[in-house]
């Protein structure tokens, strides 16, 4: 009985997303979701050490699962993973790999907030975790 209840809270994703990410999670940029699964690409900002900004080209792979609510796209937990190269600062053509998990509130119409923590993997540089804040419009494609 839990496994048929889990298998219809899932499916009340819809099936098509196209989202415009407007600040930092999972990038500045755009993400396609289709079903329980999305990819995005972008240009990805954050503060590794406090009032430095290092900046990232970034592009992954995200899965969302547990909605939650009764809008037609529900808020949801996420957990993805991201290939990013830096370019400028310390991580200037360095490749890194990124974790990151959070939750999707969708505030209004296709509205939404992100809030999540990512773990940033590179070589000869010490695992950096950060949060993950984030705002994007979401449309679905019929």
């Amino acid at each position: 009985m839990l496994l048929i209840s889990n298998i219809n809270a899932q499916s009340r994703f819809s099936s098509k997303e196209l989202s415009v990410n407007g600040f930092r999670n999972p990038s500045i940029g755009l993400e396609y979701r289709k079903n329980h699964v999305s990819v995005h690409a972008g240009y990805y900002i954050t503060a590794l050490e406090a009032g430095i900004t290092t900046k990232f080209f970034k592009s992954g792979v995200t899965t969302w699962f547990l909605p939650v609510g009764k809008k037609e796209n529900p808020s949801s937990f996420y957990a993805g993973a991201s290939y990013l190269r830096g370019i400028n600062l310390d991580y200037e053509k360095t490749n890194a790999l990124g974790l990151e998990a959070g939750f999707r509130w969708m505030v209004w119409e296709g509205l939404n907030l992100r809030i999540g923590a990512i773990a940033l993997v590179a070589e000869g540089h010490d695992v950096k975790i950060n949060p993950t804040p984030g705002i994007s419009y979401s449309f679905i494609i019929k």
